[in-house]
């Protein structure tokens, strides 16, 4: 999915808040949660989100949906991660 296709999409969806965010490569975040639902879609690199059990890597082009208040662990690829995402 392009950028200005995904920004118009979490327009349409009530994502107000709109950033790209960078990682560095091979960090990560222990379990932690946000207070507000996010939705990103990635730009390069790859991250590894883990929810609960289940672990998922998302690579460039993919699109990863978290709830508010969602506990879930990230890892960041070799190349580390840039993503679009919205917040709402």
């Amino acid at each position: 999915m392009e950028s200005a296709v995904f920004q118009a999409t979490l327009a349409s969806e009530g994502y107000a808040e709109i950033v790209t965010v960078e990682r560095a490569a091979d960090g990560f975040l222990a379990l932690h949660a946000h207070p507000f639902e996010a939705k990103a879609l990635i730009l390069a690199g790859e991250i590894t989100l883990q929810i609960g059990a289940i672990e998922k890597r998302y690579k460039v082009g993919e699109v990863f949906h978290l709830l508010a208040n969602q506990s879930h662990s990230e890892q960041y690829g070799p190349e580390g991660v840039r993503y679009l995402v919205g917040r709402k």
